[in-house]
């Protein structure tokens, strides 16, 4: 098996047309065909099933796919490792961030961890929940950020920061009584939640912390971006939900922040990483650095 095999499947897995993906290969379709007949034979399984309706990934080829996509990533860090030292670095760190757990924090660390080990790249990736624990266990990503400790088996969980949550209002709105909005006032009230695809672990603490309501939400709108929630919140489609950290970048005259009379409703930000006992010093120093900064 070569690597031109399984680039030829990964293109095919994802065009799931021979002709599209011999144009992104640039090869002919005969040459493509042969490379994936080739690829099946080595494996002795069918990758892809071939009719008249098209061509569609097997069981079989949809698993070797996660398998094959691992595999590059880890070519593509071999070579930014390999860049790095070549460069005068002594490697990098791949770090992913969910749930937008990024704030004033994690910035003025990572500004500190520059300052302190130069010669160590930090590299950060925005992806989804699902996809950076996937990294974290298959070892595409040294470590995480994420807003939940509902990460499952093989990844363990560190609180590192705490935020109370606040409640966005319309400039115009009967909450504004309140200096400090009882929590179950909320329920009295249509809300703008955040995306459960979109923000997953987030979703999550929250819809947590809104159970202890005991009534059912009247959810108006789902938003992926905190831009879309409070444009939605100041043209008065109902109250939603920001934390103190993120509170400067809430500054709009058509919305005001406020926060709940109460101490329990706090959105964590968490540091994920492998239960794989090996790391590697620099990391170890990253850890080390970060717990410096806990809130506990």
């Amino acid at each position: 098996m070569e690597l031109r095999h399984l680039r030829c499947f990964v293109v095919l897995a994802e065009e799931l047309h021979f002709t599209r993906a011999a144009e992104r290969l640039h090869i002919e379709q005969p040459p493509l065909s042969r490379t994936i007949k080739e690829l099946e034979d080595e494996l002795n399984v069918v990758l892809f099933d071939r009719d008249r309706r098209g061509t569609r990934l097997t069981s079989a080829g949809a698993a070797f796919l996660q398998d094959a996509r691992r595999l590059f990533t880890i070519l593509d860090q071999a070579r930014e490792n390999a860049k790095a030292v070549a460069s005068g670095l002594r490697g990098s760190l791949r770090i992913a961030i969910s749930d937008g757990a990024i704030d004033l924090r994690l910035s003025e660390f990572l500004a500190r961890c520059r300052a302190e080990e130069p010669d160590v790249e930090i590299r950060l990736c925005e992806v989804p929940l699902s996809e950076q624990l996937r990294g974290l266990r298959s070892g595409d990503f040294a470590i995480g950020f994420a807003h939940t400790a509902e990460v499952g088996d093989g990844i363990v969980a560190e609180p590192i920061w705490r935020d109370p949550l606040m409640v966005a209002v319309p400039a115009r709105h009967e909450l504004l009584i309140y200096k400090k909005i009882p929590f179950q006032e909320i329920g009295n009230h249509p809300v703008v939640l955040c995306d459960p695809l979109v923000c997953e672990g987030y979703w999550r603490e929250l819809a947590r912390l809104l159970r202890q309501l005991e009534c059912e939400l009247d959810i108006v709108e789902h938003v992926s971006s905190l831009d879309m929630l409070l444009t939605l919140v100041g043209a008065g489609y109902g109250i939603g939900f920001t934390t103190v950290a993120r509170v400067a970048v809430c500054q709009r005259p058509d919305v005001v922040i406020r926060p709940l009379a109460t101490d329990s409703a706090v959105i964590t930000t968490y540091l994920l990483r492998s239960n794989n006992s090996e790391q590697a010093v620099s990391l170890e120093r990253f850890i080390d650095r970060l717990r410096d900064q806990v809130d506990y």
